[in-house]
């Protein structure tokens, strides 16, 4: 292909775009629906103005290796942990229920069971691309539909991994070429390599990911952001998951695997925020691209050849994929209403089907003609995709409003907000009600449908949203507020919310909800400007009520525990800079909470000589501890 070649079919491809999307969204298709329409519209089976699509869907597809990088910079073992339930219980159970239903599929329609098995391990993958989207597009990403979305997306990307190793072991026929090769989309410099020279050739290259990630990337990163020069740290993000990208394909393996890699090695860092803040524009672009030449790329001389066939076939991955989904979410006691949508969701092929596809027909394990009709369907289900969401959202979701569906969004009319509260349950309406009754703007938000309807109920006015979402809080006023208090329930949450808020609005002072010591400093590290351990100040005062019941006077049971407070943060800001390093943090606790019981001790000996009023007498342990030099 010329530079003027390239430069009509780029002018095409922007122009599809362009014009389809804002007319599939205002007739309520949804984008990416409008892309997938575009590609059909100006791909070489209509209009045929662009050749042949497989040039632009090589560095179409830079966009899916994007998206997977950013998808591994929010792999953290925080999040993991969190989300253990989604990733490994939901995703888990829906990769080995759809890949045995539907290997009994194939085995019904006469494959062999070897074939059977790979062809089900294969359509049990789904678009990571189109339903991220599509869930953006409809504000359903940060609810617990996405959560479960995205926790069975990101099981499957792991998966891929194992399926590359796992999969040649079904083979039927001896495998005709190479087969790294064709799962790396191009030709392997390990071509003619026995099979362990090529194992090692992999794990080194993975190695190389891995330690490159930690010990090279890392200070190059310091390095280049030193300069202050932000063009260059993009390029430099953009060479890094090219460079890895690159690494993959020369030994094999799939480049949107080796950027998935990348990111989770870099997850930890501290340059994780600035990375997905600079390459985000180019994933929306290149997605776009992508799911351009998706529909450019429908086959329609096989479709015209078998289309009953193909058609059903389609149906019936889609639904057998949404029933198994359905069947785990119920398993999983999800609510009929998110099980459903995640089922649809989930229902079509994925971006990884392709390659895996290639690579099974190179590895011997499916022949070459049910190779092209597999592409076909997956092809087709991805573009059914929207289409499906959204007859789902009209002749289900909407059926189903009522008690139990989101409340009725509230505008934002409250003027410019000087604090905006996120979190409005037992800890944040305290703290909002306060500052209402001394006369200050406050804007409230809450994601709990309940505790939202409850307090409307009672004639608060509290806005539903995620406030994790920066652009929700920059429609309620962050950007001219001055103050945001963080009383969210979910500890990880919370500190991802104080991290990008503390970002996007750097003027913004943040007051969070901590619910212990390790939390409340890990949110300080974020960005918070000051925290509040939940339980704290309510502790202290039972503890302070306590002496009282125990002879105190008031007057000492309050010197008792405005001591214990003073002594608590100094001791709170002592041990600051140790934590992290669990074996320095322990020590230093340790010692200095024996300085402080000592102190406090001397404090409280000095208390009982001015207050005349308590004439208690003291207990052996204390009159003995009162022996003790400070």
């Amino acid at each position: 292909m010329n530079g003027q070649d390239l430069l009509i079919q780029a002018l095409v491809y922007l122009t599809a775009g362009v014009v389809s999307v804002p007319i599939a969204k205002r007739i309520g298709l949804g984008s990416v629906l409008g892309y997938l329409i575009a590609g059909v519209i100006v791909g070489p089976f209509l209009l045929n103005l662009v050749g042949e699509p497989a040039d632009v869907m090589k560095f179409a597809e830079f966009g899916v290796v994007i998206l997977l990088f950013l998808i591994g910079l929010e792999v953290r073992p925080a999040l993991l942990w969190r989300m253990r339930t989604a990733i490994f219980g939901l995703g888990g159970a829906q990769m080995v229920g759809t890949t045995l239903v539907m290997a009994a599929a194939g085995l019904a329609l006469g494959l062999d069971w070897r074939t059977a098995l790979a062809t089900g391990a294969v359509l049990a993958l789904s678009s990571t691309a189109i339903v991220l989207a599509n869930l953006e597009e409809k504000g359903m990403r940060q609810g617990a539909v996405g959560e479960a979305v995205f926790g069975v997306l990101l099981f499957q990307d792991l998966a891929v991994i194992p399926l590359f190793a796992l999969l040649p072991l079904l083979a039927v026929v001896a495998p005709a070429h190479d087969a790294a090769a064709v799962a790396g989309h191009g030709a392997s410099l390990l071509v003619g390599l026995p099979g362990w020279a090529r194992a090692l050739a992999i794990l080194g290259a993975v190695a190389a990911v891995i330690g490159g990630g930690r010990y090279l990337v890392r200070p190059v990163f310091r390095f280049i952001a030193q300069a202050r020069l932000r063009e260059i740290f993009t390029a430099s993000a953009l060479l890094l998951v090219v460079a890895v990208a690159a690494l993959m394909q020369t030994v094999g393996l799939s480049p949107a695997l080796g950027a998935f890699l990348a990111g989770v090695v870099l997850a930890e860092s501290e340059f994780r925020r600035e990375l997905e803040t600079d390459i985000e524009p180019f994933r929306g672009l290149l997605l776009g691209l992508f799911f351009i030449t998706v529909g450019a790329g429908l086959d329609f001389s096989v479709i015209a050849r078998q289309p009953v066939l193909l058609v059903g076939l389609v149906v019936g991955m889609m639904a057998l994929k949404a029933a198994t989904m359905f069947g785990v979410g119920a398993v999983f006691r999800m609510p009929r209403r998110e099980a459903g949508a995640t089922a649809v969701s989930l229902a079509q092929g994925g971006e990884f089907a392709f390659v895996l596809l290639g690579f099974t027909v190179a590895a011997g394990v499916i022949a070459p003609e049910l190779s092209k009709l597999l592409s076909a369907v997956v092809a087709l289900s991805m573009a059914f995709t929207p289409l499906a969401f959204l007859a789902y959202e009209k002749l289900v979701l909407s059926r189903q409003a009522g008690p139990g569906a989101e409340p009725e969004a509230i505008p934002f009319d409250e003027g410019d907000p000087e604090v905006i509260v996120a979190g409005f349950g037992r800890f944040g309406q305290i703290a909002a009600r306060l500052l209402i009754a001394n006369d200050f703007n406050v804007v409230t938000l809450d994601s709990s449908i309940e505790q939202i309807e409850l307090l409307r109920a009672f004639g608060r006015k509290v806005h539903y949203g995620d406030a994790s979402r920066i652009d929700l809080l920059r429609t309620a006023g962050a950007d001219k507020a001055r103050l945001l208090v963080v009383a969210i329930d979910d500890k990880d949450k919370a500190v991802e919310l104080v991290e990008a808020a503390k970002l996007a609005f750097p003027n913004l002072t943040i007051l969070s909800r901590a619910w212990d010591r390790r939390h409340a400093y890990d949110l300080l590290a974020h960005g918070a400007d000051d925290v509040e351990r939940e339980s704290f100040e309510g502790s202290l005062a039972m503890g302070k009520r306590a002496l009282m019941r125990l002879g105190f006077s008031e007057r000492r049971a309050i010197a008792a525990a405005g001591a214990f407070r003073k002594l608590d943060r100094q001791l709170f800001e002592k041990l600051a800079p140790a934590y992290g390093q669990e074996e320095n943090y322990a020590l230093a606790s340790r010692d200095s909470t024996e300085t402080m019981e000592r102190l406090l001790n001397a404090e409280m000996r000095r208390a009982a000589e001015e207050d005349s009023d308590d004439d208690r007498p003291l207990s052996p342990r204390r009159v003995e501890k009162d022996r003790q030099p400070v």
